[in-house]
């Protein structure tokens, strides 16, 4: 067993750190199997001497954090004790990102994980970005975000948001009211990230103006995408072909950002996912860049993380029982 001390300079960032009710602290005692006692400008650690260590390092982030004003909140802190069992807190100061966008209700939307910091630097320095990773990452919110701060700064004329129907295949013609109404459930969480950054009444006016639309793919058929901030979710249900018409829509001053999980593809077995074969012919490109994002980077609840591990895992085991039995 061993001591560990840790200054706090501001009774403010002490009451941000230790949450309500001390509740973060509990966190970190119960995720490190450490001893956490709080003696006025203090933090006294004891236990073993690798979980004090990490403790340490994890609650002097938090200070860190806490002094460029971010609110602590328990996926920050699991995050800042991955970094630290991964032997990556030198990577805690990225944490405290500028502000990418501020939302209608005054919401600052910045990276909260390191390789969503990677993912809008990504954006930030490409015409092409492709982002891929499990749910919850923020591919797709991230990717609005990123184009709503460059249509306020008037770097882009147009926001375009599109996606592939795939999901409902044969089930559109069951549904109720012409082509658009029949899209629209697809298209839904494209709605809910522009109502959000927008508000409604904003939202309304711009795509009553054209510099807003959301449209099915099959609508970017036979176009060229000028002064457009151009995003594609659900890449990973596009065909060869379609993606491959959605990327030659590419105009002048435009830049696009395809996002998708090659996990979850709806595509009958014999179709080879168009995100897919993009990772493999677009690498290398200039000014194209693939940014993959991990469970690590999922900013929703923490069993979200364990689930998609836990599929992982799974997936993980079926191809090695598989390849046993090949051989």
């Amino acid at each position: 067993m061993i001591e560990q001390i840790v200054s706090i300079e501001r009774m403010e960032e002490a009451i941000n750190i230790f949450g309500s009710f001390d509740e973060n602290m509990r966190l970190i005692e119960k995720e490190l199997d450490v001893h956490v006692v709080d003696r006025e400008d203090q933090l006294k650690i004891s236990g073993e001497p690798e979980p004090v260590m990490c403790a340490a390092k994890v609650i002097q982030g938090l200070i860190d954090l806490s002094a460029r004003g971010e609110a602590i909140n328990e996926q920050i802190i699991r995050y800042l004790i991955q970094l630290v069992q991964s032997g990556n807190e030198d990577k805690i100061q990225t944490l405290a990102a500028d502000v990418l966008c501020v939302t209608a209700k005054g919401k600052p939307v910045k990276a909260k994980t390191v390789g969503q910091k990677k993912y809008l630097d990504a954006i930030q320095n490409n015409t092409i970005t492709l982002g891929v990773g499990p749910a919850g990452t923020g591919k797709t919110y991230l990717a609005v975000a990123a184009a709503v701060s460059a249509f306020r700064a008037k770097e882009v004329n147009r926001i375009i948001l599109t996606r592939p129907a795939v999901e409902a295949g044969e089930r559109l013609g069951f549904l109720p009211g012409d082509l658009q109404s029949k899209v629209d459930p697809y298209l839904r969480p494209l709605y809910d990230a522009l109502f959000e950054m927008l508000g409604a009444e904003s939202y309304a006016k711009y795509v009553e103006r054209g510099n807003i639309e959301v449209a099915p793919l099959a609508y970017m058929r036979g176009r060229t995408l000028d002064d457009s901030f151009i995003i594609l979710d659900e890449a990973q249900n596009t065909s060869r072909e379609q993606m491959k018409m959605f990327l030659t829509r590419l105009g002048f001053g435009s830049k696009i950002v395809i996002t998708g999980d090659i996990t979850q593809i709806d595509l009958p077995g014999d179709k080879v996912s168009g995100l897919k074969e993009a990772m493999r012919v677009l690498r290398g490109v200039e000014g194209i860049e693939i940014c993959r994002l991990t469970d690590s980077d999922v900013v929703r609840h923490v069993i979200v993380q364990r689930i998609i591990k836990a599929y992982e895992d799974d997936e993980n085991k079926r191809k090695a029982k598989r390849s046993h039995e090949k051989t």
